[in-house]
């Protein structure tokens, strides 16, 4: 297995131990937790079931999706082992097959249940989480040697019904893991162990693409290129991933409609949107419906909330980072996505060059610990966000300023190019005046120091001074 070595050592040590837990799995689609599961618990596994996707649910079956799901349920419970008796009518039942289900295997071992997409049990008026509180409560946290492990890709509703519970479920969740998409070294390691042979070069765009999600990595072909590959699993006319942005909104919201407006606007502005201009572009009020759903994007790590340099919370901004609604948005969305050899044919055309610069910025943002570490302060706390001067032109703009606890603000420049990046007597002055804009706000004992963050290397030249420090694509292996 690919990385996942902290989680798997910690659901190990869980599974050892003396005393029930209920564990929590939780993170984006596709990112990996039943497999994470599945192979840390092969063949110790004493009851798993899956909840039925509310896509396949709705899709023109009459049969209420309670019925659906408690039928699915009894399925999984004869599938491994009980007699057939009758399918349960309410939840309450169904917890208590479960029960009778483990007490009549229990030799004194731990028992081991995992339910995988919980959220999806939880159909409107089903009265699942009551259940599910009567049968951890009143009887699974009282066994010793049961383990259930619930995993979910709607998390805001995992936050809310389970970890952060007011509820009956309080304070119940004995350990909680939200598992990240893969770093580009994970990324590295999962195409070199798949025989897939790119360069590093290759792999930070399939990352601009695909955001380290080892699923959509899991269709990439050894012999074929990354075009070939970009291609096939997304432009071609059976693309295997081209209806995934829909199904992505629609198996983990309640509202996928509203979530679509709302990230369809973010990914028009690179520096993101403050509440009030959401409300008023996409048409929603500013009361609890829209904190819900801005809630609901930020726990499942679509988005991203931040407070630009030297501002004040009321102007903090709501920025779209997920690589991959990100790139269908900008490609599949519209005409472009017509043509099944898109990629090839436009690998050097103006707006694909142009989407690199802006997206190897979002691969800087989500490597800012590596970029830490190449300079030399992995250690030392800090503080990150953009800076966007207040009617200034339109170049006075920095997408990551680091502000470390040591009294440097390292203000990073993103550039994503086929050589070493060489800076011109233009770009000398823009910098400059960045570096002297940011530091006029700054506190005086707070020193401002530029720094390149390339694919291979600053070329030297009288201009290059400019940067005091420079971070390349391999240190963002690191």
């Amino acid at each position: 297995m690919i990385g996942r070595r902290a989680e798997t050592t910690l659901l190990n040590r869980l599974y050892e131990s003396d005393r029930a837990q209920l564990v929590a799995v939780y993170g984006r689609r596709r990112v990996g937790k039943t497999f994470l599961v599945d192979e840390t618990f092969r063949g110790r596994i004493t009851f798993r079931h899956a909840g039925l996707s509310p896509v396949e649910v709705h899709r023109g079956i009459r049969v209420s999706p309670l019925k659906m799901q408690l039928q699915s349920f009894y399925n999984s419970l004869v599938v491994q082992g009980m007699e057939r008796s009758s399918c349960p009518q309410n939840w309450l039942d169904a917890f208590l097959m479960l029960e009778l289900f483990l007490q009549e295997r229990d030799d004194g071992g731990r028992q081991l249940v995992f339910l995988d997409e919980l959220p999806w049990l939880d159909t409107p008026r089903s009265g699942f989480i009551t259940a599910f509180e009567s049968f951890w409560n009143g009887w699974g946290c009282h066994r010793p040697n049961l383990m259930v492990i619930v995993c979910g890709s709607a998390t805001s509703w995992i936050l809310d019904e389970l970890i952060n519970s007011h509820g009956g479920l309080y304070n119940r969740v004995t350990c909680e893991i939200k598992l990240a998409p893969f770093t580009l070294a994970e990324c590295e390691e999962y195409f070199t162990e798949a025989g897939v042979r790119l360069s590093r070069y290759d792999i930070v765009q399939s990352y601009m693409i695909f955001g380290g999600i080892p699923y959509y990595l899991g269709y990439f072909q050894p012999e074929e290129s990354l075009a070939q590959n970009v291609d096939r699993v997304l432009f071609s006319r059976n693309a295997p991933l081209r209806e995934e942005y829909d199904r992505l909104f629609a198996s983990i919201f309640s509202q996928p409609e509203m979530m679509k407006s709302i990230v369809g606007l973010l990914a028009t502005r690179s520096t993101g949107f403050t509440r009030a201009e959401i409300a008023e572009q996409c048409g929603y009020s500013g009361g609890g419906t829209l904190s819900n759903a801005l809630g609901a994007l930020l726990a499942s790590d679509f988005v991203v909330s931040y407070v630009p340099f030297g501002e004040g919370k009321r102007s903090r901004r709501y920025r779209l980072v997920d690589p991959f609604c990100k790139f269908w948005l900008h490609f599949l969305g519209g005409e472009l996505g017509t043509d099944p050899y898109y990629w090839q044919n436009n690998l050097n055309a103006q707006p694909v060059v142009s989407w690199r610069g802006i997206a190897f910025e979002d691969v800087c943002l989500a490597h800012v610990e590596q970029i830490k570490a190449a300079l030399g302060v992995a250690g030392v706390a800090s503080e990150n966000s953009a800076w966007m001067m207040r009617g200034g032109s339109p170049g006075m703009q920095i997408d990551l300023i680091i502000s470390r606890a040591d009294n440097v603000a390292n203000m990073c420049e993103m550039k994503f190019y086929s050589g070493d990046f060489a800076v011109d007597k233009g770009y000398y002055k823009t910098l400059l005046g960045r570096q002297e804009a940011l530091a006029k706000m700054v506190s005086p004992k707070l020193v401002v120091r530029s720094t390149l963050v390339t694919t291979y290397g600053l070329a030297r030249n009288e201009y290059s001074g400019a940067f005091t420090n420079v971070v390349t694509m391999d240190d963002l292996f690191a």
